[in-house]
């Protein structure tokens, strides 16, 4: 009887100690949003490489505002696992956001981009940019497509913002084949005849 004591008290720590461990996850990615947004301001005040941690080895590139879904993110440097766990990251490449061409930014389907799977085609977002600008685009198009379907990183003639995330959002298993793309362009160029064009509205499983 002490010994099936013992291991109810084991497994009771052990489903604590998991419940703790995937609460942490969210909690420190929000938690690195507001040192984030303190390394975004000196970024705007003119620092280069303003690193949000000393041992930080990324540094805010551009600020991301969904102001229908209530969201304001950071985006960082890179977009290794390390980078991906604090906040959305610039794949290294691709444009800048707010840039010319196709800016790729990745981010973690439980957690920041968590909120990708409720975007849809017309919604706008901001991206802000280090010298203060502020460029708007407007969502175009969503896509499930393979991990290994690598053309949706190609450069575009358009100014393009191409958000990346792993899909089914409720897969408990990280990683998997699948990504879910967002996909937005600018519209706030003058200059652009097509700025503001009919939306495609498609969204394309995998092939």
């Amino acid at each position: 009887m002490r010994s099936r004591g013992w291991a109810g008290l084991c497994l009771f720590g052990l489903g604590i100690g998991l419940g703790l461990h995937s609460a942490w996850i969210p909690i420190k990615a929000e938690v690195a949003q507001v040192l984030l947004k303190r390394a975004w301001e000196r970024t705007r005040a003119g620092e280069s490489a303003a690193r949000p941690w000393s041992w930080a080895d990324t540094w805010p590139v551009a600020r991301l505002r969904f102001a229908e879904r209530d969201r304001d993110l950071i985006v960082l440097a890179g977009a290794s696992g390390r980078t991906l766990a604090f906040a959305p990251g610039h794949l290294d490449g691709t444009a800048l956001p707010g840039s010319a061409g196709n800016a790729v930014v990745s981010g973690h389907r439980d957690t920041h981009f968590a909120f990708l799977q409720y975007v849809l085609p017309g919604e706008q977002l901001e991206v802000e940019t280090p010298d203060g600008a502020i460029r708007a685009y407007r969502v175009t198009a969503r896509h499930i497509l393979y991990a290994d379907q690598i053309s949706v990183l190609d450069d575009t003639d358009l100014d393009t913002l191409t958000l990346i995330t792993c899909y089914p959002f409720d897969s408990i298993v990280p990683g998997g084949p699948l990504r879910y793309v967002v996909r937005a362009e600018r519209v706030d160029d003058p200059e652009r005849p097509d700025a503001n064009r009919p939306l495609d509205a498609g969204r394309t499983d995998p092939v």
